[in-house]
C-alpha cells in the first residue's frame, strides 16, 4: 500500500495525510472535478493515479498542465462544465474529489448522477466545502452576519441530495483551522460518500 497522499481539503485544515479518505491510489482512474488555484490532480498523478481534471475554467486547466510538466506527471485534462462527464465510461471511475468546488455548481443533483454513474460500485466521491456554519461568520467576528444556508448548500441539503442519488456517507469530517485557538466553528466541511447499487 502507498503512503497517504497529500490532498489539499482546505487552507489551514488537516489534508489527507491525516484524514486518509482516498487509499492506495496506484494505477487508480481518479477524477478532480474542479481544480481551482489548487489543484489535487498532481498530486494524486504523483500518487500513481490515473489523474483527470476536469475545470470550465480555461486558465485553471492551463495551470494544471504547466503543474504537472513542471512535476513531470501526466494529468488528463478537460475543459468543461463539472457535469460533463461524458468522456468517462459508465462505471470506469476508482474515485473522485471535489475541493472547494461545488459552491460553483447551479445543478448539484445533475452532477451527482453524473458522477455516480462514472464511480465504480463502492467507489467513493470525496468532497470538501466550507462549512455551512462558517459561512454564516464574516473574518475574526463572533457574531453571525448571516443566515445559515443562504450562502452554499447546507449540511442536511448535501446529505439529502447524495442519499437521493444512492450516494451512502460514511465518513465526515469538521475540520478546524489550525491557526484558530478556540474557533467559534468548523472551517471545512470534508465528506467521503460511496456509490451505492450499480
Amino acid at each position: 500500500m502507498s503512503a497517504p497522499t497529500d490532498i489539499w481539503y482546505g487552507a489551514h485544515v488537516a489534508d489527507d495525510t491525516e484524514l486518509r479518505l482516498c487509499g492506495d491510489l496506484v494505477g487508480k482512474r481518479v477524477i478532480e472535478l474542479g481544480v481551482g488555484s489548487t489543484s489535487n490532480a498532481v498530486a494524486l498523478a504523483a500518487a500513481g493515479a490515473r489523474a483527470i481534471a476536469v475545470d470550465p475554467s480555461g486558465e485553471s486547466i492551463a495551470m494544471v498542465r504547466a503543474a504537472a510538466e513542471s512535476a513531470e506527471v501526466t494529468v488528463q485534462c478537460h475543459h468543461c462544465d463539472l457535469a460533463d462527464l461524458g468522456f468517462a465510461t459508465s462505471a470506469s471511475v476508482d474515485l473522485v474529489v471535489s475541493s472547494h468546488s461545488l459552491g460553483d455548481v447551479d445543478d448539484v443533483p445533475r452532477l451527482l448522477r453524473q458522477v455516480h454513474r462514472v464511480l465504480k460500485p463502492g467507489a467513493a466521491f470525496i468532497i470538501a466545502m466550507r462549512h455551512p456554519v462558517a459561512a454564516m461568520f464574516e473574518a475574526n467576528d463572533p457574531i453571525p452576519r448571516r443566515a445559515y444556508g443562504i450562502i452554499g448548500m447546507t449540511f442536511s441539503d448535501l446529505h439529502m441530495a447524495l442519499e437521493r442519488t444512492n450516494f451512502h456517507a460514511d465518513a465526515v469530517f469538521e475540520l478546524n483551522d489550525r491557526r484558530i485557538r478556540e474557533p467559534l466553528s468548523p472551517a471545512v466541511l470534508v465528506i467521503r460518500a460511496r456509490k451505492q447499487g450499480v
